[in-house]
C-alpha cells in the first residue's frame, strides 16, 4: 500500500462517497476509485459497502480506517519537524474564505503573509462555509474562516466575531427610513445566494420564525455580481457592510441595517481537530484574526441611508 492510497480512502469514508472526495481533492473520481480497488485487492479484502448514495466502510474498512489516520499524521509530523528545524515556520497552508471576505481580505492576507513568512507558501480557496468545514475536515485547507457554523467532533472551532446584515438597495433621490425592520424584508426583492450559502440559510431561518419568507428575485451566487446587479437597479441584497465597502459600485449602493431584531451572522475559525497544529498554521490563523479586528476602508464613501 502507499500514502495515496491511505489518503483517498480516508476522504471517501469522511465525505461519504467517491463523488464528494473527487470534487473536494479535485482528482478524477474514477483514479481514487482505482487507488481504493488496488488497496482492497492488496488487502483482500472489501473496504467499502458501495450504494448509490455513496459508500461506507466495512468492518474490516473501520479497522483500516483508523490505522491510516495514523500513518498519515505520523508522515505529516515526520514532515512538519524535519521543516521546523530549519528555525523560522515553513511549508504551505491554505486558508478557506467565504465570498464575502474573500473579496476583502485575501490581497492583504497574503501581502501581509509573504512580508512576515518568506520561506513559506499560502493559498486562498474561496467557497460557502458548507464546504469549506469539509475542507478543514479533509484536509484542503488548514484553517477555515466559516459564517454560523454547527459544531462537528472533526474541527475545533473559534468565536471571532459577529457582523451585523444590512439590506443593500440602489442609491436613489428619494429618502428611505435608515433602518428596515426584520419583518420588511420580505417586501423587498432579493438578489441572494442559492442553499446551503450561510446569509440565504439565515435569512430564512430568521424570517420563518415569523412565519415569513423571503422574496428571492434572483439567486446569485458571486458576491461581485450580486452587487453589481443591486447597482443596477435589478433588486436588493441581504449582506455585511464589509461586502460593500470593498466593492467597486459601493458609491452606487446603500447599506441601511436590519433591525427588531437585528439580524447577526456570526464568524468562526475552524482548524481541524484530528491533525496536529503546525507553527505556520498557527501562525496564519492569527494573521487572519489581525485581519479581521482591522477595520475596514471603504473604497468609495458608502451612506448609510438615502
Amino acid at each position: 500500500m502507499d500514502l495515496k492510497q491511505l489518503e483517498y480512502f480516508v476522504a471517501v469514508v469522511d465525505l461519504g462517497g467517491f463523488s464528494h472526495a473527487s470534487r473536494l481533492l479535485r482528482v478524477a473520481q474514477p483514479a481514487i476509485s482505482r487507488q481504493v480497488r488496488g488497496l482492497e485487492v492488496e488487502l483482500r479484502q472489501n473496504l467499502l459497502l458501495r450504494n448509490g448514495r455513496g459508500a461506507v466502510p466495512t468492518e474490516a474498512g473501520k479497522r483500516l480506517l483508523d490505522h491510516a489516520r495514523s500513518i498519515l499524521l505520523q508522515v505529516e509530523r515526520a514532515r512538519r519537524e524535519v521543516d521546523e528545524a530549519k528555525g523560522a515556520p515553513v511549508g504551505h497552508v491554505a486558508i478557506g474564505l467565504p465570498p464575502t471576505l474573500a473579496l476583502v481580505l485575501t490581497a492583504p492576507i497574503v501581502r501581509e503573509f509573504r512580508r512576515r513568512y518568506p520561506k513559506a507558501t499560502v493559498s486562498i480557496v474561496e467557497g460557502l462555509s458548507v464546504n469549506i468545514l469539509e475542507w478543514v475536515v479533509v484536509g484542503r485547507a488548514d484553517v477555515g474562516v466559516l459564517y454560523n457554523p454547527a459544531p462537528s467532533p472533526a474541527v475545533e472551532l473559534l468565536p471571532l466575531l459577529e457582523e451585523e446584515l444590512c439590506l443593500i438597495g440602489p442609491r436613489t433621490s428619494r429618502r428611505k427610513a435608515a433602518s428596515v425592520r426584520l419583518r420588511e424584508l420580505p417586501d423587498y426583492p432579493l438578489i441572494i445566494p442559492s442553499r446551503p450559502h450561510a446569509i440565504r440559510t439565515l435569512v430564512e431561518d430568521r424570517l420563518a420564525t415569523l412565519a415569513l419568507r423571503p422574496q428571492v428575485a434572483l439567486e446569485i451566487d458571486a458576491i461581485g455580481a450580486i452587487l453589481e446587479l443591486v447597482a443596477e437597479g435589478q433588486g436588493y441584497a441581504v449582506l455585511s457592510p464589509r461586502a460593500v465597502h470593498s466593492s467597486d459600485v459601493g458609491r452606487k449602493l446603500v447599506a441601511r441595517p436590519i433591525v427588531q431584531p437585528s439580524l447577526k451572522s456570526s464568524l468562526a475559525m475552524a482548524v481541524s481537530a484530528q491533525r496536529p497544529a503546525r507553527p505556520i498554521q498557527a501562525a496564519a490563523s492569527e494573521l487572519v484574526r489581525e485581519m479581521l479586528a482591522r477595520p475596514v476602508a471603504p473604497r468609495r464613501p458608502v451612506a448609510s441611508a438615502a
